[in-house]
């Protein structure tokens, strides 16, 4: 029974080591976990210092509320306790932004620094869980591509996934994950708990939007910003507006868009929002291919970058200007067909040419990244003629949205212990892998004279990042051989 006091008591003195409280409201933050377990005595602790951290000190009060009966053991019901334990130590919304917005007036890296800080001591972000993700990067032809297993989303227990069954939708609110209303809202079967959730409010050309960091960053600074109108998300000129707006207000992050149309579009189509954050991706490093001239537009450096996807690079002072090009090459590629190379702009009334985009300061120019997409499927590619081909699916058959256009593969958990697997079958020639890895396995086995348990994982990662290559080629609308960089050329042609 004393230890869980000395727990409370060593969270506490966590929160107010990492500035969320300070040791004035260190009764009230213990009065209010103590109501959260059903008690109604506190017995003083000459507690010794710890070097748990809060999501660890946080997991052993769960713990203890789970075996006293204070919650089920139950997916949902351990999210919403913790997160309204962590919300003890967190301002009002108002005061977190007033403290954000005083910070930016000494500057914009002042006040992400505090927000994102605030956002991992406040267990929001997952960083322990984060942590179990597998990361790597790989050298290829394009550069450093990163890898990542991602590990970090807890599974489902039978429990949870009954009580989702069993429930009937007909709560509308929040409308979706994005939309505002999550910020403190406490949580429900099948809608994750968001007491411990802050949001920061934007005006992006003269719009109100929003900004709040990744519970599951995949990246240095994760971070989401969303409309505060739950609205479908497009790829218009306001589009562009909008991503150089932040970039404006935040030079030191990018931001960009996941495309609008399904299989090349993100997960979550129904509320408009664009991903940003403090990393260098490969792609932004990636030299020019070749220039070329918009000829409306005189004061933007044009290029097509050296990358596995089509990518259009813009660069200028002038962020009208900028914009305006964008929305030529936009809506120029949107009515674009050349059956040559398998690209359609419709079928019948059915849109599939679209656009990912980045934006991104640099040197003091404004910086767009234009990712030329189309969804068509066929006969031979049911998922997706620039999609991942069957060759691939084994490592990734999902969307590549736009944290994989920029070069960071985002691979299935399945993999850690498939992998494994394929190791060692490289080393003793014996090991079962799944069917849908033995012919790659093979292939590696055949290819490498020299496995050895030393080696065979540095093998195993460089082999990945080709895959990943491949599901980036797969994913070009203009490949990268010179059928590809002749089609590319008629497209360019097509803007003046």
């Amino acid at each position: 029974m004393e230890a869980i006091f000395t727990r409370i008591d060593q969270l506490i003195d966590q929160a107010i080591q990492a500035a969320l409280i300070n040791e004035r409201d260190r009764v009230y933050c213990r009065n209010q976990i103590l109501g959260m377990l059903n008690m109604d005595f506190f017995i003083e602790s000459n507690q010794d210092q710890t070097n748990k951290s809060i999501p660890g000190l946080l997991n052993d009060i769960l713990e203890y509320a789970i075996e006293n009966e204070v919650i089920a053991d139950v997916l949902d019901e351990k999210e919403v306790f913790c997160a309204n334990i962590m919300n003890c130590f967190l301002s009002k919304p108002s005061e977190i932004s007033d403290k954000f917005y005083q910070l930016y007036q000494k500057g914009p890296e002042e006040a992400t620094n505090y927000f994102y800080q605030l956002s991992k001591d406040s267990n929001y972000i997952q960083t322990e869980r984060i942590a179990k993700n597998i990361h790597y990067q790989t050298t290829t032809k394009y550069g450093d591509l990163d890898i990542t297993i991602n590990l970090s989303k807890p599974e489902k227990d039978p429990e949870q996934i009954k009580r989702e069954r069993q429930m009937k939708q007909t709560i509308n609110y929040p409308k979706c994950l994005l939309c505002a209303e999550n910020e403190g809202y406490v949580g429900r079967t099948g809608h994750p708990a968001r007491s411990n959730h802050r949001i920061i409010g934007l005006e992006l050309a003269d719009e109100d939007w929003f900004f709040q960091y990744s519970p599951y960053v995949y990246y240095n600074e994760h971070s989401i910003v969303f409309s505060k109108e739950h609205r479908p998300m497009t790829i218009t000129k306001g589009t562009f507006e909008r991503l150089t707006s932040f970039v404006e207000q935040f030079p030191h992050y990018f931001v960009g868009s996941n495309a609008d149309l399904p299989i090349v579009g993100g997960s979550i189509l129904s509320h408009d929002h664009y991903q940003a954050g403090n990393y260098t991706f490969a792609m932004t490093k990636a030299e020019d291919e070749f220039t070329f001239d918009l000829e409306q537009y005189p004061d933007i450096q044009a290029a097509v970058v050296r990358w596995p996807m089509s990518v259009i690079r813009l660069r200028s002072e002038n962020r009208t200007s900028l914009v305006d090009a964008a929305d030529l090459i936009l809506k120029n590629w949107r009515a674009y067909s050349d059956s040559s190379v398998d690209i359609l702009a419709y079928t019948e009334d059915t849109p599939h040419n679209t656009i990912t985009p980045i934006a991104r300061m640099r040197d003091g120019n404004f910086e767009l990244d234009l990712v030329l997409r189309n969804n068509r499927t066929s006969e031979k590619h049911p998922d997706g003629i620039f999609h991942p081909h069957q060759d691939v699916h084994h490592i990734k058959k999902e969307n590549i949205g736009l944290i994989e256009v920029m070069g960071l593969a985002v691979l299935p958990p399945r993999l850690k212990e498939e992998l494994e697997a394929v190791q060692a079958f490289l080393v003793d020639g014996k090991t079962n892998v799944e069917e849908y890895h033995q012919v790659w396995a093979n292939d590696i086995k055949h290819k490498y004279k020299d496995i050895t348990n030393t080696n065979v994982e540095s093998i195993v990662h460089d082999e990945l990042g080709k895959k990943f290559v491949t599901v980036l080629e797969d994913s070009g609308v203009f490949k990268s051989n010179s059928r590809g960089k002749a089609a590319f050329k008629r497209f360019l042609l097509s803007l003046k």
